[in-house]
């Protein structure tokens, strides 16, 4: 392998780690505004009513973000990611301001949608602008700290949200928002350069509407399904038919579009295809497995909320452990296969190994498990998005970026609603009643007599333990898939300046 440009280098300066800091912290804002909520709701519910309508409080914001990432990707390549970072860091801003303010559940959701239309765009540039500052082979380290970002935002947000509405009110969780994003995009403005070409460009409109509905009509049925309407109901049907029908219609656009939203010639990259089916099955075990990790130390185990996210600490320790390793294998030998083979080996047996815990597992054994599966899951981030933007032509970098995030978001999005059928299907209480003990507050399951909380417990684990051995199922496909993945060596060079204005 021939040594590093000399421009490689020279792009390590001090205006690239302003420009790495910034984006990495809106995107921990961003990723810390999907769990950061949960707990404040019962406040919320409690100071503006509607409960009827608790659930769009974070199913809006998960709904408009997925739909949104994939636009920002296309407008990133077409008007460059500087634009577009000022438009979604505006968005959010206005929407966790809006948020703040909320004086009705009714305001507090449409605040939430526009929040989300922001947070989607954070996303995908956030992983976008590295490919403009950084040389491929040198990415994998920050993606890989961007992938410890989601696993420390998702420990700490519910902890977060909490003390605020404690100390302060809940109003405080999003209107915090706003000075640190402004702080964060001032100097990601003043610190990032470049200028795009005037080119005129015709935007697939259709295209994009096609791809906004089919995803909004599968985030709604993975969201919704099962809990605000029945899985075989009308609604689910046809939330089901939209999604295929729009499916299918856009890719019939697409195939005639001048400047396509998502090409449809790069999935006959075998490299990309591949890679988007890999983020795909990491979506899915990724949020199939930690989603339902609490359920089993609150309910099973009868911890507190705060405690089971302390227990599940191992798991982000042994993400950032496993990314820092991975990065660092990257930057040096330019290679990207062996560490997928690796971690998904590793959560093929770790994943495995959560189907066999009971009520009587040690909390040692426990933990050794999951960080163990999070080293598996941190070999995995920092190489997808670094190895799907070396396998596309730079000019549609940001368009695939959008498609890794987009493929993991529906994996995650169909797991975690399969994986709550099944639990839903498996649980039912002791005394023959149709509760589901997933749904019992730990207070109240320790209020019941020791039998029923030892009943309750064992339906737990009884219901859960098949959603991992489907975790390490998915795994090992994951294994297969990246045994035929063809590895391009990643570049060593730093992209040209002036791409990303």
């Amino acid at each position: 392998m021939s040594a590093p440009a000399p421009s490689s280098r020279s792009h390590a300066a001090p205006s690239v780690r302003l420009v790495i800091g910034s984006v990495a912290f809106l995107l921990l804002l961003a990723a810390l505004d999907q769990t950061i909520v949960s707990t404040a709701l019962p406040t919320i519910v409690a100071d503006l009513g509607g409960l009827e309508h608790l659930s769009w409080v974070v199913t809006a914001y998960i709904l408009a973000s997925t739909v949104s990432a994939p636009l920002y990707g296309k407008l990133g390549d077409l008007y460059g990611r500087k634009r577009m970072v000022f438009v979604s860091v505006g968005l959010f801003l206005a929407g966790s301001l809006l948020c703040g303010i909320a004086d009705t559940m009714t305001f507090l959701i449409g605040a939430r949608a526009v929040q989300g239309l922001g947070g989607g765009g954070l996303f995908v540039l956030a992983l976008s602008v590295v490919g403009d500052v950084l040389a491929a082979q040198e990415r994998g380290k920050v993606q890989g700290m961007f992938a410890a970002v989601f696993s420390i935002s998702s420990m700490i947000g519910p902890l977060i949200g909490g003390w605020f509405v404690e100390v302060f009110t809940w109003h405080w969780i999003f209107l915090i928002n706003v000075p640190l994003g402004i702080a964060a995009v001032t100097l990601f403005a003043l610190s990032f350069p470049g200028s795009m070409p005037k080119i005129r460009h015709r935007i697939d409109w259709a295209g994009a509407a096609l791809l906004s509905v089919a995803l909004a009509a599968l985030t709604l049925l993975t969201a919704l399904g099962g809990r605000s309407f029945d899985w075989l109901s009308v609604t689910a049907l046809a939330l089901a038919a939209g999604t295929v029908l729009a499916t299918l219609a856009f890719v019939a656009v697409e195939r005639r579009a001048a400047e396509p939203i998502l090409p449809l010639h790069l999935f006959k990259s075998p490299a990309f295809g591949r890679l988007s089916l890999l983020s795909f099955i990491t979506g899915a075990i990724l949020l199939g497995a930690s989603t339902f990790l609490p359920i089993y130390l609150q309910v099973a185990r009868g911890v507190s909320p705060m405690v089971s996210g302390l227990l599940l600490a191992p798991l982000t320790l042994g993400v950032i452990a496993a990314t820092t390793v991975c990065g660092r294998y990257m930057g040096r030998t330019g290679r990207y296969r062996l560490p997928v083979l690796a971690g998904m080996g590793i959560v093929t047996v770790a994943g495995s190994a959560l189907a066999f815990l009971s009520v009587a597992t040690p909390i040692g054994v426990f933990s050794a498990n999951i960080v163990i599966y999070g080293f598996g899951m941190g070999l995995i981030f920092p190489v997808l998005t670094t190895a799907i933007q070396n396998a596309v032509p730079r000019p549609l970098l940001g368009t695939a970026t959008a498609s890794n995030v987009m493929f993991r978001q529906i994996g995650g999005s169909i797991s975690v609603a399969l994986f709550g059928a099944i639990i839903a299907a498996r649980l039912t209480l002791g005394d023959g009643s149709e509760a589901l003990a997933s749904e019992m507050a730990p207070h109240r399951i320790a209020a019941l007599p020791p039998a029923i909380r030892e009943a309750i417990a064992e339906q737990v684990v009884n219901a859960i333990s098949p959603i991992y051995w489907i975790v390490g199922a998915l795994a090992l496909a994951g294994v297969l898939s990246a045994l035929r993945l063809r590895e391009i060596p990643l570049s060593n060079r730093v992209p040209p300046a002036g791409r990303g204005a």
